[in-house]
């Protein structure tokens, strides 16, 4: 494995990341559900990751601050613009798969 100092390598997973979330934010179609049935993360989850991380460097971020810096909107705006009911199918795959987080 490459060696990479540490600097560098937290620039890099934060590029990544924000590709990751950029990569969301334009993905709008794939519904939470549909992340969690197929990879076990949604956008809230990274969102709560993200939480967990500031608060960990001691700041204060609340749940709905996190959740925009994902969804580059309010939560409740992304909602209405884009989530819809999930199939009983989704509902099933979902009950059967639940990760721990």
């Amino acid at each position: 494995m490459t060696q990479l100092d540490p600097q560098t390598t937290i620039e890099l997973e934060a590029a990544a990341f924000r590709s990751l979330v950029e990569h969301l934010r334009t993905r709008s179609d794939v519904q939470n559900i549909d992340l969690m049935n197929l990879a076990g993360f949604c956008r809230n989850c990274l969102s709560n990751w993200y939480r967990e991380a500031a608060e960990a460097k001691g700041v204060a971020l609340s749940k709905e601050q996190s959740r925009e810096i994902v969804y580059g909107m309010p939560y409740a705006e992304w909602q209405k613009l884009n989530q819809r009911e999930a199939t009983a199918e989704q509902q099933a795959a979902f009950a059967a798969n639940r990760p721990d987080h």
